[in-house]
């Protein structure tokens, strides 16, 4: 820490700058107040900074975590809030130590830009009602609320909260065009509450703030709800996972020799997550987008996140008189200017032209988070992609006739006995993962084979094999057997022999020696069977059978 004190001070001191609206702004949406927010940043922000696994990760509020807490709110109040942040601590702790950060690799992709996106939309429909200075009406659905807000505006229409929260809607994007570096988002703020004072308007403020952090505290446990907030607590755990992985990964991504470690980042989130809820913060995660700022701005190392923690701390104990008059209209605009960034419109068209299953998965993620609560809109993206990425392993696996002479050499056999063998034996190749995905198809595709005297199923490119899989492969040849086919098994890997033993699957073939290590051993044991069964008239000579059992084919 510290290799270039002066970058990470001036980062840190930009990130706090670009910081202190999102805090404000995230605390009063999530319903636990502006204070709440300023808290989280401070205390979640410097616990974070020292002991996550990212250098230049900046933790605090979120517009992800404000969609998960609001219903919380509603539902058990300020107390339920507090003790959430605090069990969802414990949890990621707890998968810290399980060393389950690496898994959060996996979430595909259209997941996270659906759930990205509906987490924009919401952002962006909390803001409604302050942003038309009305009082926001009950309800949990933010697109209801929404819609509760305009048709109150419409009643009673006053377009002073409507400007202020244009205003800084139209500057924030503007001047982040014009000059990237200068933190139009406080700026425009600024500016909002300046033409509030000067020109007397009547619109809300954030309210008197306490000059200062709170003492910590526990008697949030008061609530006695705690195991009827287990649901919310797994789901503010798993978004606060989630989300901080990401912002890490970015942070990777933007950097050149940064590479955060996934459980030391859980583990740091969730001692972040156990203090802030003492001090009165609420759930917090890595912030994405003031991760950037961070990285954009020099950061060199952790003390740029310590650095905008305790800036904002001063803030708290030295401007609260002059952030208490903030209008709530321009704190909407500050947000609803983020949501509308969230949305990567070049990322979202191109997933959507990628294939109908991305858009589709997509989609439904974004319209479940819209509709429902943000969990539950994860776990259908998740079940809608791996259906979908089980139809496409089902659709790789491919069942193919091969020719005999592939495995015959030509100077062994007449062509009028060529002929003969390829009218009496047949090669079938599997190739793929034989999963329960595509066994069922395998089996109607097998037990169609025309009549004929001998089957040779050969198995060395079957990648994947499941219990599924083989309890079909064993259902086809039973009944291929009961038709009087003579079925023969060549070129098992050693890893599928041991699956297949375990389930007695080719116990029947076992015991009558019909399993091969090769191809051409199955061939050569086709052919004496079928000279055996007076269909091969005319032997080979018996000097081509060392070449055919020497031939190493599978």
């Amino acid at each position: 820490m510290g290799r270039f004190p002066r970058r990470d001070l001036l980062a840190g001191l930009t990130v706090a700058v670009v910081a202190l609206p999102l805090a404000l702004g995230f605390g009063i949406s999530s319903g636990a107040g502006a204070q709440a927010g300023l808290v989280t940043a401070v205390i979640a922000g410097a616990v974070a900074a020292v002991c996550g696994g990212s250098d230049l990760q900046v933790t605090g509020p979120t517009g992800a975590m404000t969609v998960v807490l609001v219903p919380i709110v509603h539902r058990y109040g300020l107390h339920g809030v507090l003790t959430v942040g605090l069990l969802a601590g414990v949890l990621l702790v707890v998968l810290a130590l399980l060393r389950a950060g690496r898994w959060m690799a996996y979430v595909p992709v259209p997941v996270v830009e659906g759930f990205t996106l509906g987490i924009a939309a919401v952002i962006g429909l909390q803001q409604v009602p302050a942003a038309l200075g009305v009082q926001a009406p009950s309800g949990a659905n933010p697109a209801v609320v929404a819609a509760k807000a305009v048709a109150d505006f419409a009643s009673h229409p006053d377009w002073t909260a409507v400007a202020l929260a244009a205003l800084v809607v139209a500057v924030m994007p503007v001047g982040a065009r014009l000059r990237p570096g200068i933190p139009f988002s406080l700026l425009a703020v600024a500016l909002a509450t300046v033409a509030a004072w000067t020109l007397h308007l009547h619109v809300g403020t954030i309210g008197g703030l306490p000059a200062g952090i709170p003492a910590p505290s526990l008697g949030f446990f008061e609530t006695g709800h705690v195991a009827a907030l287990l649901p919310s607590v797994l789901a503010v755990a798993a978004l606060a996972a989630l989300e901080s992985l990401m912002s890490a990964s970015a942070a990777d991504a933007m950097s050149v020799a940064e590479r955060h470690d996934s459980d030391r980042e859980l583990f740091g989130q969730g001692l972040a997550n156990l203090a802030a809820p003492l001090f009165g913060g609420v759930a917090a995660t890595g912030a994405i987008a003031r991760t950037a700022v961070n990285v954009r701005s020099g950061a060199a190392s952790r003390l740029s996140a310590l650095v905008h923690a305790a800036v904002l701390a001063v803030i708290v104990f030295a401007a609260a008189p002059l952030v208490a008059r903030i209008p709530l209209a321009a704190l909407a605009g500050v947000l609803i200017a983020t949501a509308v960034r969230m949305v990567e419109v070049g990322s979202l068209t191109a997933l959507a032209r990628s294939g109908r299953g991305e858009a589709l998965v997509m989609g439904l993620t974004a319209v479940v988070t819209l509709v429902s609560t943000l969990v539950n809109a994860v776990i259908v993206g998740l079940l809608v992609a791996g259906v979908l990425a089980l139809g496409q392993v089902a659709r790789a696996a491919r069942l193919d006739q091969v020719p005999l002479h592939q495995d015959l050499p030509a100077a062994d056999h007449h062509e009028e006995e060529r002929k003969l063998l390829a009218e009496h034996i047949v090669a079938y190749r599997i190739d793929g993962p034989l999963l329960f995905a595509a066994a069922h198809r395998f089996l109607l595709e097998l037990t169609q084979i025309a009549e004929v005297k001998v089957v040779i199923i050969r198995m060395s490119r079957v990648s994947a094999l499941d219990a599924s899989g083989a309890r079909v492969l064993g259902d086809a040849i039973e009944r291929l057997t009961h038709r009087g086919t003579l079925v023969l098994v060549s070129g098992i890997r050693e890893d599928h022999q041991n699956r297949l033993d375990a389930l007695g699957v080719l116990d029947p073939l076992h015991a009558q020696e019909r399993i091969f290590r090769s191809t051409p051993e199955a061939i050569a044991y086709a052919r004496a069977h079928l000279e055996g069964a007076g269909v091969l008239t005319e032997p080979v000579p018996r000097a081509a059978e060392p070449a055919l059992q020497g031939d190493p084919r599978p």
